[in-house]
């Protein structure tokens, strides 16, 4: 079964994440920002990757330079609905850290679900 790790501050993007992708046979596990999430994939190794671009602490963009930077070739799916003050969009930062696909939010599940089913290879 494919491990996809969660990585938002949200507690309820997080929940309703992981409702989905259990419900589609996938295992999930869940960190509240970058610093959890990148030591819990060095614990237990994911999948898939799924990180909000903006978190207190360590944010999605520095999240994918760190695992980068330690060699992971693990896809990550990068969300986010732009900064607090709506001005800035670093989409275009994400998919240059390498992030596999990047989705607005709000997104639709089904668009969660077709990006991982692609990160896959399914």
């Amino acid at each position: 079964m494919p491990r996809i790790l969660v990585i938002d501050d949200d507690p309820d993007v997080r929940r309703s994440l992981r409702k989905i992708l259990t419900r589609a046979g996938y295992d999930v596990v869940e960190a509240a920002d970058g610093t959890a999430g990148v030591e819990l994939q060095h614990r237990e190794p994911a999948d898939v990757i799924i990180t909000d671009i903006f978190m207190p602490g360590l944010d999605g963009l520095q999240t994918m330079r760190q695992l980068k930077k330690e060699g992971s070739l693990v896809k990550v799916i990068a969300v986010s609905g732009g900064d607090r003050t709506g001005t800035m969009d670093l989409k275009e930062h994400a998919k240059l850290l390498g992030a596999f696909k990047v989705l607005a939010k709000p997104f639709e599940m089904q668009d969660v679900l077709d990006a991982v089913k692609e990160a896959l290879g399914r």
